[in-house]
């Protein structure tokens, strides 16, 4: 039976397998395994890698067997197929590179967005613009100090001298502004 395969042409093995002779599918497979074996092994560079993706151009080729054009060398048509196989493993391959040197699932925990959620973040702006306004409505004897002690970061010395007052002064300002702001900020 074997040898009767022998002497058909790789488009008669072709429709004899399509027709369903599993043995067309052995010969075709024994007459290219090797050339798709050394295109696959050139590609890739590693042997046992190699058997695999050469596995997978057959299949790949027996699955679209319907879709070889007898008018063209089957050697040619199958070797497209494994090069296109050879480009989907370096593919693959990439991804699994890249995600071999990816951190752990469990870092990502620590680096997910901190910034807090949006109706905490629409809290908190609400919660500055009604500061904002609060401290604007105070007194300029008592803004002053607080503003800039307290905003600007300036030292009560610095505070005293630009505003002309003593430093007892700008103490007490900004203990009696702060006192304010929390009466007006809680009604």
């Amino acid at each position: 039976m074997i040898g009767d395969l022998a002497g058909c042409s790789d488009g008669e093995l072709a429709a004899l397998a399509l027709a369903g002779r599993q043995s067309a599918y052995g010969e075709l497979m024994r007459r290219h395994r090797d050339t798709v074996y050394r295109i696959v092994r050139g590609q890739i560079g590693n042997a046992d890698e190699a058997l695999d993706v050469t596995q997978n151009s057959f299949i790949a080729a027996f699955a679209a067997l319907a879709r070889y054009d007898r008018a063209r060398p089957f050697r040619v048509w199958v070797a497209r197929i494994a090069i296109n196989k050879c480009h989907d493993w370096a593919r693959r391959r990439a991804v699994r590179r890249f995600l071999t040197f990816a951190a752990p699932l469990s870092d990502a925990q620590q680096v997910a967005d901190s910034a807090a959620p949006a109706d905490a973040m629409l809290a908190d702006k609400q919660a500055l613009a009604h500061a904002m306004r609060a401290i604007a409505g105070l007194p300029a004897s008592l803004k002053e100090p607080l503003v800039l002690r307290t905003i600007d970061e300036l030292s009560q010395a610095e505070t005293a001298q630009i505003l002309g007052i003593s430093e007892k002064a700008v103490e007490m300002r900004v203990y009696r502004a702060r006192a304010k702001l929390e009466k007006m900020l809680r009604d």
